[in-house]
């Protein structure tokens, strides 16, 4: 299977040393089925770099790869966004430590166009099921997440694309 994985830096070798926690999956090497979202994904991190510096010329890649499963892995998949997807993520938003065992997890991306749902959750305004009915009003991106070496191992890459400026 193909997946992409949007950055501003050609990765051909993806690692588990430079990442981040408090993601929807926890700290990993995230990837998606779906090509417009690694586009987004480009967007959003070359914003967050440029926050500092609007002068500096970022370049946005799409690192392309083949995945082939491995069914010796311990592997969490959420075919849609249901009440263990949602406590799943939050518990790893609010984490800085790695909270779960699973070499890869599967599901949902709850982007930043969810993010007011995911706060009225938090905040107690909805519930469980109203959080859920909302969250299914919205098309979700579906994100490949990979939390240790030997997942991986799961990682063909391909080959790099640049998105260019016509893509803002």
């Amino acid at each position: 299977m193909k997946i992409y994985h949007g950055s501003t830096v050609i990765v051909e070798k993806p690692s588990l040393e430079i990442l981040n926690y408090r993601t929807d999956f926890g700290k990993g090497f995230y990837t998606t089925t779906d090509i417009e979202q690694a586009k987004r994904w480009t967007k959003i991190k070359k914003g967050r770099i440029q926050e500092g510096n609007k002068d500096e010329k970022i370049k946005r890649y799409i690192n392309i790869y083949e995945y082939t499963e491995n069914e010796n892995l311990n592997i969490l998949n959420f075919e849609e966004a249901t009440e263990q997807w949602l406590k799943f993520v939050f518990k790893n938003r609010q984490s800085d430590e790695l909270v779960h065992q699973y070499d890869i997890v599967i599901g949902p991306v709850a982007d930043d166009n969810l993010y007011q749902v995911l706060v009225s959750y938090e905040n107690g305004i909805y519930d469980i099921e109203e959080t859920i009915k909302r969250l299914k009003t919205y098309l979700l991106s579906n994100q490949i997440s990979f939390h240790t070496l030997k997942s991986l191992e799961c990682i063909k890459y391909i080959e790099t694309i640049e998105v260019g400026e016509e893509d803002e």
